[in-house]
């Protein structure tokens, strides 16, 4: 296992940045698998249950932003190549709900957060922090973050309008991947994060979802 040299991460920091435009500002990326939304009919939604699935699928694309930068975050500052590699596969994925959440959002006549910029910054630099220590506690983060959002996923498909398919199967589908996620990090050695870590990553996420609901 070799530490990173300052020009790695200082490169790795600039592909960080390009990534960023990229998901902030640029159109979504394209995707290897077929949209789930696709193969369900579009259901009847009134404007209240609009709204209602549009801020839900808004808070899921913020999610998937503030995933995709913690963990480039990560790799920026990871010291096993193959660790490096795992969580920019993992990012990459991440990427693919990504622009599932985007497409869903257009469908349904809404935007996605004003504030992704902000998002990816504050998550970027959290998953840079997390990868100070070692890389199989950085790998704790990665379960933790997918764990969490597995449960958030969880609550969604059951608040989600009844008529909205099309939502419920995107994120039927991301909440499983987001526990294939979780799976190999602790198939690598991921090591629990110590309190109050989980608890501190739980109240940020609680006031992501209220602001990004809205905004």
């Amino acid at each position: 296992m070799n530490e990173p040299r300052p020009f790695d991460i200082a490169d790795r920091l600039l592909g960080g940045l390009q990534r960023a435009l990229a998901t902030t500002l640029g159109p979504a990326p394209p995707t290897q698998r077929q949209d789930p939304a696709q193969a369900k009919p579009e259901g009847a939604l009134d404007e209240r249950e609009r709204r209602h699935a549009a801020g839900l699928m808004r808070i899921n694309h913020v999610g998937e932003v503030c995933a995709q930068a913690l963990y480039l975050g990560q790799a920026a500052l990871a010291r096993d190549a193959d660790t490096r590699a795992h969580l920019l596969q993992a990012a990459d994925e991440e990427g693919e709900h990504l622009a599932w959440c985007a497409a869903r959002l257009e469908a349904l006549n809404d935007r996605t957060s004003l504030l992704n910029p902000v998002w990816f910054a504050g998550s970027f630099a959290i998953g840079a922090l997390a990868a100070l220590g070692d890389d199989r506690r950085s790998l704790g983060f990665v379960v933790e973050t997918e764990r969490q959002v597995e449960a958030h996923l969880h609550e969604h498909l059951e608040r989600l309008p009844p008529s909205d398919a099309k939502s419920r199967a995107v994120l039927a589908q991301m909440k499983a991947d987001e526990a294939e996620h979780a799976d190999r990090a602790e198939a690598r050695g991921a090591t629990s994060l110590p309190w109050p870590v989980p608890a501190l990553m739980t109240a940020a996420a609680s006031v992501m979802r209220f602001v990004a609901y809205r905004v």
